[in-house]
């Protein structure tokens, strides 16, 4: 049997059951249902992703529903999953399949692509997984999968070339999206990039990697270069059992979300420049976040505020500052006011 004919009939035995997922047999899926789980899986774990969708679905259960959402919302409900500008892009894309196709999705790899946020690997996952469009889907466990079949001695990202070509060729006409869930399950739980469990794989038979003493060497990746550390400051300013919040610039990290005060963050610590007022400010601590370029070393000061005349931002009462949709830094930086707060308290009792 060939590579492709071999891994759907394991995937149709194997293949994990998700909520977004429709297994074989079923009705074809919902493509608003598609579009937004390979959305949030961008650079998020399944399991990062259930919570989300299910949310996601219940408040807005089709693209009219997510395109008529105020854009806040929609980044708030989205607070947490990272990666915020895939939550603009998710809003800006349901609002062009409603205004422009008439609520439909376009059911070709092009069309798709040419809708916000929609680039190679989500256009050709979803056009293949919706609409059975013959799209070759390469994401990190594709390649992974791919390289190993071939031991291809190239690094990344310069192998990528070859690894597409050959998922181009190993796709196959039919059930293309069940073949491209099929390679996503295998790189998932058998093809994993640490400990990959060869004696279970269906592909094994065929698998140069496999041959060798370390096929978890493979895909060969170039040297990690070490993260740039920076450094911020956030303001924990509150008055009368609120505190202040403020809106993040569209552009730019975190874009667009709620988020305590916080000036530039540079390689110098900037200290109290940028404080929202002039206050006898305390020192809380620090939280440290990772983001994809560089790693942040945020210094957490709070103060009380005498008034809220000439402050610029949102004052949100502290008992529900969860509601609040903060991105994950900041819930970090607000975690610890509140429990510095309570220490403090219970100290002058």
């Amino acid at each position: 049997m060939t590579v492709s004919e071999t891994l759907l009939d394991w995937y149709d035995a194997n293949g994990r059951t998700l909520p977004w997922r429709a297994r074989p047999g079923d009705p074809p899926p919902d493509p608003y249902r598609v579009w937004l789980s390979e959305i949030m899986l961008q650079q998020t774990t399944v399991a990062a992703v259930k919570p989300y969708y299910r949310k996601f679905t219940e408040r807005w259960p089709n693209v009219e529903a997510l395109a008529a959402a105020d854009e806040a919302d929609v980044m708030a409900a989205w607070a947490g999953l990272g990666y915020y500008a895939r939550a603009r892009n998710l809003h800006a894309c349901a609002r062009a399949v409603t205004s422009d196709y008439g609520g439909q999705f376009p059911e070709t790899e092009k069309g798709l692509r040419a809708l916000p946020g929609i680039g190679a690997y989500t256009g050709a996952a979803i056009a293949a997984i919706a609409f059975g469009e013959p799209a070759a889907v390469v994401d990190a466990n594709v390649e992974r999968v791919v390289a190993r079949l071939h031991a291809i001695e190239t690094p990344l990202p310069r192998a990528r070339p070859e690894i597409r070509r050959i998922a181009e060729e190993l796709t196959p006409r039919k059930r293309t999206g069940d073949f491209a869930q099929a390679m996503m399950d295998l790189g998932a739980t058998i093809c994993t990039a640490r400990n990959p469990d060869c004696t279970a794989c269906p592909l094994r038979a065929g698998c140069a990697a496999a041959e060798t003493d370390n096929p978890a060497a493979y895909p060969v990746k170039p040297a990690k270069k070490a993260k740039p550390v920076k450094r911020g400051t956030a303001f924990w300013l509150e008055h009368e059992g609120e505190v202040l919040l403020v809106r993040r610039p569209a552009r730019g990290m975190l874009g667009g979300m709620r988020a305590l005060p916080s000036g530039a963050w540079e390689e110098a610590a900037p200290g109290l420049a940028d404080a929202p007022v002039a206050a006898e400010w305390e020192a809380r601590g620090t939280v440290s976040h990772v983001f994809t370029h560089f790693a942040l070393e945020l210094d957490v000061v709070a103060a009380s505020g005498l008034t809220r005349e000439g402050v610029e931002g949102e004052w949100w009462p502290i008992d529900t500052i969860e509601g609040a949709g903060l991105p994950t830094l900041f819930a970090k930086a607000a975690a610890l006011a509140r429990a510095q707060r309570r220490a403090q308290r219970e100290d002058d009792e």
